[in-house]
């Protein structure tokens, strides 16, 4: 790996792992919210409790659509928070597609993540290419961002999850 690599595959399988986790916690707490509370507007950039469960999904369909050539979203960025109307079905594609990253985060390799990605981007309205490496620590650092913004509403609501943080979680 060369210095100025930013992440390596080991990095991505433990983010992979810890994210996959923690998704876990959130669902299995938020899960104990009635729905209407979940969906309830709390003042948060995706609205509801549901709403970030959703953009968070939406997101990671998204960056792996131009990882792994999954699918993209049905929706736009804007209306991610609607991606998936039911919460039991937002939770059982969030556990596919916690499967699927595992299975593609073993997968990497010192060169893909050491190359670089190009992508039409929606949200600038046109191509880009940036490293890998950069773009992998985005992607978990806005994973890490919204459920810890979904962490702190599903505390709010009475909910707790356990602890959060990735030594404890991992070690």
């Amino acid at each position: 790996m060369a210095e100025d690599t930013l992440v390596s595959p080991a990095y991505v399988r433990m983010m992979a792992k810890y994210n996959a986790e923690m998704n876990r916690r959130l669902y299995g707490a938020a899960a104990n919210i009635p729905d209407a509370e979940r969906r309830a507007e709390r003042g948060a950039f995706w609205s509801s409790i549901h709403g970030t469960l959703n953009h968070l999904l939406w997101a990671d369909q998204q960056w792996m659509s131009r990882f792994d050539g999954w699918d993209k979203p049905a929706v736009a960025q804007k209306q991610s928070a609607t991606l998936i109307e039911d919460f039991d079905a937002l939770a059982a594609e969030r556990i596919d597609a916690d499967a699927r990253i595992g299975d593609w985060a073993g997968r990497v390799d010192d060169a893909y993540v050491s190359g670089n990605t190009s992508w039409f981007s929606g949200a600038m309205q046109r191509d880009l290419t940036m490293p890998t490496g950069l773009l992998l620590v985005h992607v978990f650092n806005h994973q890490t961002h919204h459920r810890g913004q979904a962490h702190a509403l599903i505390t709010a609501a009475g909910q707790a999850t356990g602890d959060t943080d990735l030594f404890m979680v991992l070690g």
